[in-house]
């Protein structure tokens, strides 16, 4: 077998509230409960395991790579929302989009200020 992301944690202050906001903005299934987690699934078989903690929450950085339909639906959620977005992570280019590796990005927070990157095309990737 080849070692594979299975699963990561993604510390929280409401998991319900955080997972639900990620199900919804990449447009996946709603999270499910397991033990004392609720699950965002990915497409491939990687999840998100959101854990509730009464401590402040470090912020973390999640990318996600998307088609460009998946993209679309992604930003229009975004601007719909009327959320903060960046084309880079120091987010210094708001209400940008970034076109790396001929490719598109965004970078948008979670409830929690956790940083969410939505690419099209990986980092490094051939034009």
């Amino acid at each position: 077998m080849s070692v594979q992301l299975n699963h990561t944690i993604v510390w929280c202050s409401d998991k319900h509230r955080s997972s639900a906001f990620l199900a919804q903005m990449l447009g996946r299934p709603d999270p499910v409960a397991f033990y004392h987690f609720m699950v965002v699934e990915m497409d491939n078989s990687v999840s998100l395991d959101f854990y509730q903690q009464d401590e402040a929450v470090t912020v973390q950085h999640y990318a996600f790579l998307t088609s460009e339909a998946e993209f679309d639906g992604v930003f229009a959620r975004i601007e719909a929302r009327g959320l903060e977005y960046w084309a880079d992570p120091a987010r210094t280019r708001s209400g940008e989009i970034n076109r790396n590796d001929d490719g598109r990005g965004v970078y948008f927070l979670d409830p929690d200020g956790h940083v969410l990157e939505v690419i099209t095309r990986p980092y490094g990737a051939p034009g």
